[in-house]
């Protein structure tokens, strides 16, 4: 399959594909699921606060660009459903892991890392996955929430949502197995508790 000029770079003097390139590329390779966390890591915007970089290593258009530009590569298929799935916003693979099967489980698309903003106009902290019309925050516990320092913090934010008014939905990695079903439950609980109704 052809490589055109722009589609390589270098990283450290090395020449290598682009990061839209490198994730047509592994199209053929992963799993679906693993093709939109790829995507969505391709396309976040990075946090100054932690990054050494500001811009996202790409953009949706340029994947799109990839897959219009080799018609007939291995895994065409498979990133052409990928790319209707990729968002900008998520922070970690786990995020995107649980927005898909939110989404697959016919509940609505949550916002990803959008800050809780009170009647006063008063900017609050980002939950991991929102439904700003229900007023609900999905914050995804990874290994680190553990530790001392992080529970302090932990406790803290549930405090803030509580004083917002709104349903905090906390979700570990026990949560993901057997396909999430666990963590779609407490999610659509939450959903069901605030109004939503599915189909309404």
């Amino acid at each position: 399959m052809k490589l055109y000029s722009d589609e390589v770079t270098t990283v450290d003097g090395i020449p290598v594909t682009t990061p839209e390139r490198t994730w047509l590329d592994m199209a053929e390779m992963l799993t679906l699921d693993e093709l939109v966390v790829m995507g969505d890591s391709c396309v976040r915007v990075p946090r100054e606060a932690f990054e050494e970089r500001d811009v996202p290593l790409c953009s949706i258009a340029d994947l799109q660009r990839m897959i219009d530009r080799h018609k007939g590569k291995r895994g065409l298929r498979k990133a052409k459903e990928a790319i209707k799935l990729v968002r900008i916003g998520s922070d970690s693979p786990q995020e995107t892991l649980l927005r898909l099967a939110i989404v697959r489980a016919a509940m609505p698309e949550p916002e990803l890392n959008v800050s809780i903003i009170s009647e006063d106009g008063t900017r609050h902290h980002e939950p991991d996955l929102s439904y700003r019309k229900y007023r609900i925050g999905i914050e995804y516990e990874g290994e680190h929430h553990g530790e001392a320092g992080q529970i302090v913090r932990d406790i803290d934010r549930s405090e803030r949502y509580a004083a917002l008014g709104w349903t905090e939905v906390r979700i570990s990695k026990r949560h993901m197995l057997n396909d999430a079903k666990s963590a779609v439950m407490k999610v659509r609980s939450a959903l069901v508790q605030a109004g939503w109704r599915r189909g309404g």
